[in-house]
């Protein structure tokens, strides 16, 4: 479900390597109240820099060890040797979205020191002009499993940061909650600042989980590498250590525990009217 509000222009696009210092959030509203809230920190570039940029310069490992590090086998089909721009442009083809014609941006948690754990990674596709045309959330959960929703107008027409969209939940993540229900996504990204907010709604069409992703945009450098390595130290540990923790919090507040089901076949899905 797309909902079109104009506005007056459009907001400026990532053009060049960047890093997000910003918060996540994650509020549960059913049956009992959980919530945290935490510091984090993103890589964001376009995929074609991968290609572009020689490796020394480039201000992480690629595909290597490092303080920080990005690995193609940790996305797509999951291969060294992947193409990861070819994958994304696949499902945008798929999907018959030829308007999605430039950049691929894509906004996910590095490796620290090697170990990285991605609940969702955003790839925002953008047209020639610098427009955001769709938007790609790559999910994945602490069982190996991975799936990829497509957000995206069916008349191809620009995302803005008002535009929301609703898609079937079909991919199971939290062991607390049930495969059913809707999810819905909306965007804000510019150039200065990302926000990204999900938020989940049962069967009975209850919101039950809201969640955001909100940051600052700073240049990818050097120096903004070692500024994230040493205020957020061990953040990709962190972040799946508290994934845990909230897991036993919602079992000892009486949460029922969902047996993982077997995943489904497809690992796309579109979002709807």
């Amino acid at each position: 479900m797309g909902i079109n509000i104009p506005t007056l222009s459009q907001p400026p696009a990532i053009v060049h390597p960047s890093i997000m210092f910003g918060h996540v959030m994650h509020k549960r509203l059913l049956p009992k109240i959980n919530g945290f809230r935490y510091r984090i920190y993103y890589l964001v570039f376009a995929l074609s820099a991968l290609k572009t940029s020689a490796p020394q310069k480039f201000p992480i490992a690629v595909n290597r060890f490092g303080l920080l590090s990005f690995h193609t086998k940790d996305h797509g089909n999951r291969s060294k040797t992947d193409d990861l721009e070819q994958w994304a442009r696949d499902i945008l083809h798929r999907y018959n979205i030829a308007y999605a014609d430039g950049d691929i941006v894509l906004i996910t948690l590095p490796r620290v020191l090697g170990y990285v754990f991605n609940p969702v990674s955003f790839w925002i596709c953008y047209d020639k002009n610098n427009t955001v045309r769709a938007v790609l959330c790559e999910v994945n959960n602490t069982f190996g499993e991975t799936h990829t929703y497509l957000c995206t107008h069916p008349d191809g027409a620009e995302i803005r940061a008002k535009h929301v969209f609703a898609g079937d939940k079909v991919f199971h993540v939290s062991p607390f909650l049930q495969r059913q229900g809707q999810y819905t996504f909306r965007f804000d990204i510019s150039d200065k600042k990302c926000g990204i907010w999900i938020n989940y709604f049962n069967a009975d069409g209850k919101k039950q989980l809201v969640t955001a992703l909100n940051g600052n945009v700073h240049p990818l450098r050097f120096a903004t590498v070692q500024k994230a390595f040493w205020a957020y130290p061990l953040m990709t540990l962190k972040a799946i250590a508290l994934i845990h923790w909230q897991a036993l919090k919602l079992l000892a507040k009486g949460i029922r525990y969902v047996p993982r089901p077997r995943q489904k076949t497809d690992k796309t899905s579109t979002t709807h009217r």
